[in-house]
């Protein structure tokens, strides 16, 4: 990438700007601030697809000559979507409901050449086995660390790892909201070397 043009993070995640950060290639996050509701005839893949690529084509009318990167994310019980819990009680729900079940996260992701509109993009499934919770396990695990903001209210790289009986796919940093290993393939494609 030369060092005119610029790399764009579509987020304004803090856990996606660090996976985004082992690249050690620069760049700046932007927050696309767009209505992330599902449609009603939507997959959750195809959500998590349709968010990521507005999330990236947003933030290009501002940067028309970067390289932004859409994410989005998606997790799923039973084909039912599950979201951000924004609360305490509805984290407890979440947990409860989950415990001892699989949850699918559908991990989003596009690289948008806004000079050549160029778009890639993916979706990374990742399913997590949840253990068999006790509401005293859930109650202080939400207590320590108070995931309100994250889809199935859960993050795996923090305590959340404790919660966890097997975790199934192929790229570990797509449950976190970035698929590494899918970008650095479209960062190839796009004549962008990581090393």
């Amino acid at each position: 990438m030369s060092s005119s043009t610029e790399l764009i993070l579509a987020s304004s995640s803090p856990f996606r700007q660090e996976l985004l950060q082992r690249l050690r290639i620069p760049f700046i996050s932007v927050s696309p601030e767009i209505d992330e509701r599902a449609k009603d005839t939507e997959k959750p893949e195809e959500t998590a697809l349709r968010l990521a690529q507005e999330k990236a084509l947003k933030i290009a009318l501002n940067y028309p000559a970067a390289f932004i990167i859409g994410c989005d994310q998606v997790a799923t019980l039973d084909g039912m979507q599950i979201g951000k819990p924004g609360t305490h009680e509805n984290a407890v729900k979440q947990l409860q409901m989950m415990r001892g079940r699989s949850v699918i996260f559908h991990s989003a992701l596009c690289l948008y050449n806004a000079k050549t509109k160029n778009m890639q993009a993916a979706v990374v499934p990742f399913t997590v086995d949840f253990r068999e919770l006790s509401d005293a396990e859930i109650e202080n695990y939400l207590r320590i660390e108070q995931p309100y903001n994250c889809a199935g209210s859960a993050k795996s790289e923090g305590l959340g790892i404790s919660l966890i009986k097997a975790m199934h796919g192929t790229d570990p940093n797509a449950l976190i909201g970035l698929p590494l290993i899918a970008l650095i393939n479209m960062f190839n494609n796009e004549g962008i070397n990581v090393i």
